[in-house]
């Protein structure tokens, strides 16, 4: 995958080719952990897939704006979630933002969620037989949910392609992450 994806600035979110930007964001660092796995780097790729999934809730969340607002009981949320949350998915808010996809439509969004935090955690303590500060006991366990949480992000990007512009660039990003699970 070619790095300018990645390091491209990003489009303002109010607009439209904000979506896009950030699901080539997502796979661009789906590929990217699933290029550290295979190079036996867990906790780089534990980080990569964490970000590969925050850049696919900002997405989401930008998408599914108008129902989420709508969801919202104040003002002050709604102001929120447009000012705040799309543009930054802070990590703190990870799981109330995955309720509120949940409750916009998005199945078992929280529990993606919550193995994407897992990973962030190991992102940084590594493996803990104690599981005191992180989740995982083992690199090979990280590793599995590394690989799963990729999975279900390429599933849930495919499932967007009637909903959002899908450009050659997409396609090929979402065929370099296939490609890199098929091994």
């Amino acid at each position: 995958m070619a790095v300018e994806l990645v390091e491209r600035p990003l489009p303002r979110p109010s607009d439209a080719a904000y979506v896009e930007a950030r699901l080539l964001e997502a796979l661009g660092e789906a590929r990217l952990a699933l290029e550290y796995l295979e190079r036996g780097l867990t906790r780089n790729a534990a980080c990569k897939a964490f970000q590969a999934w925050r850049a696919l809730m900002a997405a989401l969340l930008r998408l599914e704006l108008d129902r989420l607002k709508a969801l919202a009981k104040t003002e002050e949320e709604r102001r929120w979630l447009e000012a705040k949350a799309v543009p930054r998915v802070p990590t703190t808010k990870m799981k109330e933002l995955s309720r509120l996809l949940r409750d916009a439509g998005h199945e078992a969004f929280t529990a993606w969620t919550d193995k994407a935090l897992d990973l962030h955690d190991y992102q940084y303590h590594g493996p803990d037989p104690d599981m005191a500060l992180s989740k995982y006991t083992t690199r090979q366990s990280a590793a599995a949910d590394v690989v799963e949480l990729i999975q279900e992000l390429t599933k849930r990007i495919e499932t967007l392609k009637g909903r959002i512009k899908w450009g050659e660039e997409l396609e090929k990003a979402l065929e370099e992450v296939r490609r890199a699970l098929a091994r």
